[in-house]
């Protein structure tokens, strides 16, 4: 066999020992989990149990105080096992909202039982239905009174609550026409989801094409206590912008994980397949998009590791971590078109895997955030175009 894909770097160490993890979970148990539209339960634990997903916090708080750069090889690894990290990026892209912001009695509160596994934090609450990604027109309100929020509204797409002790929420503090920047008057808080479901919040599951636990949520007089405001009042959008730009580098990194699994299961099978008496592999036709596929997936890489190094340096990263999600799903979405075309009708079959993470890396030209979303970041952003909405 040739050069290992990924191309071996300084996180060689780290990788063997997720392989050896990942290996135990193979794609009869993915499959399984995948046909039962189930939580894979199992792996979490064991992902759990082994540390990684306490990669970001500090030793302190009983975690390994690694940054964003490895957090990120963690999520590539589980993809490019054969698996979906869908079911526990959540909780490394919120950590950052309460790693960076949260009080230290907070910390001190969540952290451990975090790390050790005790608690998830695996939702984020923020979008809503009629408002999408226009986050700042959002309707959910949450009014102080006394030493309790009441918190009112409606938002979907939440995934995970059924498999997580607490919830990011982004809720209005004050009236969008009583500030000055409509980014203003919004903030953050901490829900425990066993004493809010069913107290003044309702779940709805959403019936998706992905084995993707997601739902639609309610917020009907829902009490959250003062102590779970996360910072001050009224910055939870730039707070939220954080975790955001560590949710797309993460969502970057799993996209990368799927693409060199499809390049790999792709090279694999051109090998392996023979008709007309040769490998199809030695067709130019079919060589040169597997090829293709490769040079697009480790371009995204390069924009990956650049976004992760600004982040962990406490430096703006909203461009480059916009941009690497955009290259790594364009780049996974790419390559499963090729190893499914590879495969031909093989690719369908449920035994080879493709079609299953064929959908699954389908969602992130979507989520979490659309590609022409990104168009628009760039452009006004980065290259100083007019507003486009």
């Amino acid at each position: 066999m040739k050069t290992q894909i990924p191309t071996p770097d300084e996180f060689q160490e780290m990788r063997e020992a997720l392989r050896s993890l990942c290996g135990n979970y193979d794609a009869k148990y993915w499959q399984e989990v995948d046909a039962a539209r189930g939580y894979p339960e199992a792996f979490v634990d064991a992902l759990t149990g082994a540390g990684w997903l306490a990669a970001m916090i500090p030793t302190e708080y009983g975690g390994s105080g690694l940054g964003l750069t490895e957090a990120s090889v963690v999520m590539e690894e589980i993809n490019f096992s054969g698996g979906n990290s869908g079911a526990v990026h959540g909780q490394m892209y919120n950590m950052g909202t309460l790693l960076r912001h949260g009080s230290p009695e907070q910390k001190q509160q969540y952290l451990p039982s975090i790390a050790s596994g005790k608690l998830r934090l695996q939702s984020m609450a923020v979008t809503e239905p009629t408002t999408g990604t226009d986050t700042t027109q959002l309707k959910t309100t949450a009014v102080k009174k006394g030493d309790r929020y009441v918190v009112n509204g409606q938002k979907v797409w939440i995934s995970r609550i059924q498999h997580s002790d607490l919830m990011i929420l982004l809720a209005r503090t004050t009236p969008l026409s009583d500030v000055r920047k409509k980014s203003e008057g919004m903030s953050i808080f901490i829900v425990d989801l066993k004493q809010a479901i069913g107290q003044g919040m309702t779940v709805r599951p959403i019936m998706n094409m992905v084995n993707h636990e997601t739902n639609e949520v309610f917020f009907d007089n829902l009490e959250i206590p003062v102590e779970n405001l996360i910072g001050t009042e009224g910055q939870g959008f730039k707070y939220i912008l954080d975790g955001l730009n560590a949710e797309r580098t993460l969502i970057a990194a799993e996209c990368l994980g799927d693409a060199y699994w499809f390049v790999n299961k792709a090279r694999l099978y051109a090998n392996e397949r023979v008709v007309f008496n040769r490998p199809i592999g030695q067709n130019q036709g079919v060589q040169f998009p597997i090829a293709d596929a490769y040079i697009e997936t480790e371009a995204a890489n390069l924009m990956r590791f650049k976004s992760c190094a600004l982040f962990d340096a406490g430096k703006p990263c909203g461009g480059e971590a916009n941009m690497a999600k955009y290259l790594a799903a364009k780049a996974s979405w790419e390559a499963a078109n090729v190893c499914l075309q590879t495969h031909g009708g093989f690719g369908f079959a449920h035994e080879y895997d493709v079609e299953r993470k064929f959908r699954e890396t389908r969602l992130y030209q979507v989520a979490p955030i659309s590609t022409n979303l990104i168009y628009s970041y760039v452009a006004e952003h980065l290259l100083g175009l007019p507003r486009s909405f």
